[in-house]
């Protein structure tokens, strides 16, 4: 281990000098125009905390795991050959030293960590295939046996009650069917973060990553229905007065409500000052919705909206807009919004259904008087961002679970297709991706839990949930590209469950903030840091 650790510490100083290079370029023009350098940077943190993530990972587990070892070794191995030769930031974008000008810094980390880049891993790859193929995983334990046990208890549900239905609800573009969304509030998964006094379960961040993960193994769309309730539970836990917090918190945490985000509008996506959406007052005091939104995930079957609005029209940008809470009632196939001054259509999407996306059109739809979340106006915006870090910290607990599911896929067509008189998961290009699949699911894994103890601390950890958003949805991607591949054709046929992982795993380089939003927000963050 100790070469590991050898590696990272030239992996940080490598990062270090990164972050010098961007904070002097800064100081002549502005990270607008240097998004391709801020950017590479935050990747370059990114996959060093990574690699800290895991290493911390190994230890723990004090050689229990055989198999450990050498996933961390490619996991390193493979870290610090992107980090010297090209990190890819999407498809056709690699960042290289020199968009940083750190070449020179480049070739020391090369040096530092020689033997790991110099070695022949063939052999470590076919073995942690090899093990694979034998049933054999790396360690998950999280050293607490109550942790251990919700791991346990929500991978039973999902393998029994998700896995075998998931790709027939996704090919009829079906809602998740209400037993499932009851028997997953009976697990607490609904209330899991909400403060035990109003109903919930009142655990940690953590536990929400766990139970976010398994469910996603089975459908990104299970996973994703809890994330509703947990931006709820904590604008209104963070936000909300007394009576809100009592009046609505345990009706979340039980699951008797559903809420649905109402967030984005047409032609505004991460630039939320620009929101026209309008809620002004009427003579009795109720307030008077107008405008339109986009993309509101579970909107007709839900029973409130958390729906940020402008009420303050001569205040600019962020400080005009207010968070309310408007009750409406739940929506049926043949009449899925019912509420006076209010329609939707749906958006056809190619993967993450299960609870469907909607256009919706305010026309003076109306919201009781104290729908105005903590009672005071203009505080939306802060509202919002204090739960973003929850939020991108459970989105890449879903992309870990897509990523696993993808990788289990893979693994179970390579065991069970013949070729040429043999599985294929004999041949060495079919063993590497899963091997490496395995290596990068894990490393995400590790740097969303971290991101999720970092949360837990009660610091500010919205660089922490950025870059496991951004690694893990990068992941889940992968996955899913590489266990298509293994599939051959069959995997681009709809029969086959990995074409629905693969559209499912798409959207989480987009939502709940752009993969060029998150390294932005990285870069920036990690510069106002250093200052």
């Amino acid at each position: 281990m100790a070469d590991l650790r050898s590696a990272l510490g030239a992996a940080e100083a490598y990062r270090v000098a990164a972050e010098t290079a961007l904070a002097d370029r800064l100081t002549q023009r502005p990270v607008d125009h240097e998004q391709r350098a801020a950017h590479g940077f935050a990747w370059v943190a990114t996959t060093v905390a990574a690699l800290e993530a895991v290493q911390g990972w190994v230890e723990a587990g004090q050689g229990a795991n055989p198999l450990d070892t050498k996933i961390a070794t490619l996991a390193f191995a493979e870290g610090i050959g992107q980090l010297v030769g090209g990190l890819p930031m999407g498809q056709n974008e690699m960042f290289r030293p020199a968009d940083l000008g750190i070449g020179a810094a480049a070739r020391a980390l090369a040096e530092a960590g020689a033997d790991l880049l110099d070695a022949d891993h063939a052999a470590t790859r076919a073995e942690i295939a090899a093990a694979l193929a034998d049933g054999h995983w790396p360690s998950e334990t999280l050293h607490d046996a109550d942790l251990d046990a919700i791991r346990d208890q929500f991978r039973r549900f999902t393998d029994a009650e998700i896995i075998p239905h998931a790709h027939g609800w996704h090919l009829a573009n079906a809602l998740i069917p209400d037993a499932t969304v009851k028997a997953m509030a009976d697990l607490g998964t609904f209330g899991v973060c909400i403060p035990e006094a109003f109903g919930g379960l009142g655990l940690s961040k953590l536990v929400m990553c766990i139970v976010t993960e398994e469910l996603s193994r089975g459908w990104i769309g299970a996973g994703s229905l809890g994330t509703r309730s947990e931006i709820a539970g904590e604008l209104i836990a963070m936000g909300g007065t007394d009576a809100q917090k009592a009046h609505w918190l345990p009706k979340i945490a039980s699951g008797e409500i559903l809420p649905t985000a109402v967030f984005t509008e047409p032609d505004v996506g991460s630039d939320l000052g620009s929101l026209q959406t309008r809620a002004r007052r009427d003579a009795d005091g109720a307030w008077i919705i107008d405008g339109a939104k986009t993309w509101i995930t579970h909107a007709a079957r839900s029973d409130l909206m958390t729906l940020l609005a402008r009420t303050l029209p001569d205040a600019k940008g962020y400080a005009g807009l207010s968070m309310l809470l408007v009750p409406k009632p739940r929506g049926t196939e043949s009449d899925p919004f019912p509420a006076n001054g209010m329609t939707g259509s749906e958006i056809e999407v190619l993967g993450y259904r299960g609870m469907r996306e909607y256009a919706l059109q305010f026309d003076a739809m109306a919201a009781p008087a104290d729908a105005l979340l903590g009672g005071e106006e203009g505080q939306g915006f802060k509202q919002l961002m204090r739960t973003f870090e929850g939020a991108r910290i459970q989105t890449a607990a879903r992309a870990v679970g897509v990523a696993r599911r993808a990788l289990e896929l893979g693994l179970d067509y390579a065991l069970n297709r013949k070729q040429f008189g043999q599985a294929i998961v004999q041949f060495p290009r079919v063993a590497d991706k899963l091997a490496m699949g395995l290596v990068d699911f894990v490393t995400a894994r590790e740097l969303s839990y971290a991101a999720a103890r970092a949360k837990d601390s009660g610091k500010r950890c919205d660089i922490e949930a950025g870059m496991a958003k951004l690694l893990a949805a990068r992941t889940a991607w992968s996955n899913a590209d590489a266990s298509l591949q293994v599939h051959g054709g069959n995997g681009y046929a709809l029969e086959y469950e990995i074409s629905r992982v693969l559209c499912d795993a798409r959207i989480l380089n987009i939502f709940e903030g752009a993969a060029e939003i998150q390294a932005q927000v990285i870069a920036r963050g990690l510069i106002e840091r250093r200052n």
